[in-house]
């Protein structure tokens, strides 16, 4: 028998872009993939009728010596040529992000555990609080715990050391894994596409304090959470993923508070899996989702 061709070694990345929708796109990069000897292995493509905008996720892979250092210097030009916002990343490079929790421990405790067995391709730097309730879970887990309380009079402390420790730790993204604490416009700023939080409610419904017993006072049948970006406006980022749970007459609040502890952990998981891969591109106040 003749001997098996060996094949390259490769590494895999994945583009997204986005930029004025116009005829040309989708040929461009393919071209380009095809001319740096890249092969295709998934691409997803949407075209916004009302924004005029069109949006493209290409996961792929590049023989060696290709690097992503040099990927993103040679397909500047296509870039440039489309008005492309535009981003190369290795799919080997997990995203480094920092959790943020108050006194509710269930999301905190689920993404800690996803992370710990691989089901979400990140790396948590911190987990950050103010409180100290989640110190032991969170040192359980071999994560470094930052207690930075919050008052009226130290709030901008408090968020100055937040991002020194977002910029020391070189973190992507930071998780309001029911941080009950309003970030400031600066913050929201300074960090703007790079927090999600996950909200208790099936938004736009039942804000403000006690959602489930509002659900449970207007009879429901349905409940729901809402994992978004956080802007300036409270609760008003554009959504990433919402889930939801049915509900009957005879479920009481208490029960309404697990059943949504259970969707809020879904929809906040799913939300940090597709934006730790690259799935989430904004489209003004909406976003486009390439699950």
């Amino acid at each position: 028998m003749p001997p098996v061709e060996q094949q390259p070694a490769s590494a895999q990345y994945v583009l997204t872009l986005s930029c004025p929708d116009k005829q040309g796109i989708v040929h461009a990069v393919s071209s380009y993939l095809f001319m740096t000897g890249c092969n295709i292995i998934d691409s997803q493509q949407f075209g916004d009728g009302e924004t005029g905008l069109f949006f493209m996720r290409v996961h792929f892979s590049a023989p060696e010596p290709v690097t992503a250092d040099k990927l993103r210097a040679s397909f500047a030009a296509i870039g440039a040529s489309f008005g492309m916002d535009w981003q190369i990343h290795p799919t080997e490079q997990r995203m480094r992000i920092v959790l943020m929790v108050s006194k509710f421990g269930h999301c905190l405790n689920d993404l800690l555990y996803r992370t710990r067995i691989g089901a979400l391709p990140v790396d948590i730097a911190a987990v950050v609080s103010n409180h100290t309730d989640l110190r032991d879970l969170t040192e359980s887990y071999g994560v470094p715990f930052h207690h930075i309380p919050v008052t009226r009079d130290t709030k901008a402390e408090a968020e100055r050391q937040l991002l020194d420790l977002v910029e020391k730790e070189d973190v992507e993204l930071v998780v309001l894994a029911r941080y009950m604490q309003v970030l400031s416009d600066q913050l929201c700023t300074a960090l703007s596409g790079r927090v999600i939080n996950i909200h208790h409610s099936f938004l736009p419904s039942f804000k403000g304090a006690k959602p489930y017993h509002q659900a449970h006072a207007r009879g429901v049948k349905l409940i729901g959470a809402t994992a978004h970006y956080v802007t300036a406006d409270l609760d008003e980022g554009p959504i990433i993923e919402q889930e939801v749970a049915r509900v009957t007459h005879d479920v009481s609040p208490d029960q309404l508070v697990a059943l949504g502890r259970d969707v809020e952990c879904q929809a906040l998981a799913r939300a940090v899996k597709w934006h730790s891969e690259h799935r989430v591109l904004l489209d003004g106040s909406r976003t486009v989702v390439f699950a």
